[in-house]
């Protein structure tokens, strides 16, 4: 399925932070809203239906369970919700646009469109290869895990009623922007042949040729999901991450990334996630959110 430029979107916030390792992406959501961004897609000729947010517990009164996968029944419950909300905005033939939160809540939004799909196609923008498993992750934070756990391999900790695993085809899944890789992810992309195109490969290449051929190694039949890490901007750029590594995209280059997503026509769904105000300044990174997503839903310049 392709999608139409005119295509209504569905703007669902996930509020969540119980994934990460440092706290204050549960405000992601808010700030994202606040710089403008139902104004932004309205003006670039798009329909916003805002579904509000998604249930969310706090660590505080939540249990932490099993310290290899940190708060992992809560994260799974916001999951199921979002998921809930994912598949009713694509039956309804919108586009389902997730506010992070941690990436986490991408376990929702893929979910939730493989549930009505079968297994599709996604693109992981992102600093990090979120390819740890509960046995291999040095940390416990799940936002660490979710790409191995949507590909059906960090084992049954994510099964759950609400999504089909796996919920993405690993011949159809890529990465761009990588420069901070675990040795098992490492050694995980290199058994499964993921494509990945790293910040060095961006450079060699540049972005619009790692961008083009990632879209074309996703694209195929059921979704193509675009998930969005702040975190692959340059912290120059995007202050307001939880986890900054240094080397990311320069704005432009993340503009262009997602300016070539909207060309293709392919995506049929995207999240936006950790922004972390906490550590940003005027709400820069959420302002960047906004026009991110701008960009990957057909904003031009002309």
């Amino acid at each position: 399925m392709t999608v139409e430029k005119a295509q209504p979107v569905a703007v669902i916030g996930a509020p969540l932070d119980l994934g990460a390792g440092r706290r204050g992406v549960d405000m992601g959501p808010s700030a994202i809203r606040y710089a403008g961004l139902d104004e932004r897609l309205r003006g670039i000729g798009r329909t916003v239906r805002d579904f509000g947010n998604v249930e969310t517990p706090v660590a505080e009164a939540a249990d932490m369970g099993d310290e290899r996968a940190r708060y992992l029944q809560p994260v799974l419950k916001t999951c199921e919700g979002a998921a809930a909300l994912v598949t009713s905005a694509a039956e309804e033939g919108l586009i389902p646009l997730v506010l992070g939160g941690d990436h986490s809540v991408a376990l929702g939004t893929i979910g939730g469109l493989a549930s009505l799909y079968g297994p599709g196609g996604a693109i992981w923008i992102d600093a990090h290869g979120d390819l740890n498993t509960p046995e291999t992750t040095p940390s416990g934070n799940v936002h660490g895990m979710v790409l191995a756990a949507v590909l059906g391999l960090a084992g049954p900790w994510f099964d759950g009623p609400s999504w089909p695993l796996p919920a993405v085809d690993p011949s159809r899944v890529a990465l761009l922007g990588v420069r901070s890789l675990d040795p098992a992810e490492r050694d995980l992309i290199r058994e499964l042949g993921v494509m990945a195109h790293t910040m060095s490969d961006v450079d060699r290449l540049g972005v619009e040729r790692a961008m083009r051929e990632s879209l074309a190694h996703v694209a195929g039949p059921g979704f193509v999901h675009v998930s969005l890490d702040m975190d692959v901007v340059d912290p120059e750029v995007a202050p307001g991450v939880g986890t900054p590594v240094r080397g990311g995209l320069s704005y432009r280059e993340a503009h262009l990334a997602l300016e070539l997503v909207a060309e293709s026509g392919l995506a049929t769904s995207l999240d936006v996630v950790e922004v972390n105000p906490i550590f940003d300044r005027q709400n820069a990174t959420g302002q960047l959110a906004v026009e991110l997503a701008a960009s990957a839903l057909g904003a031009t310049i002309l």
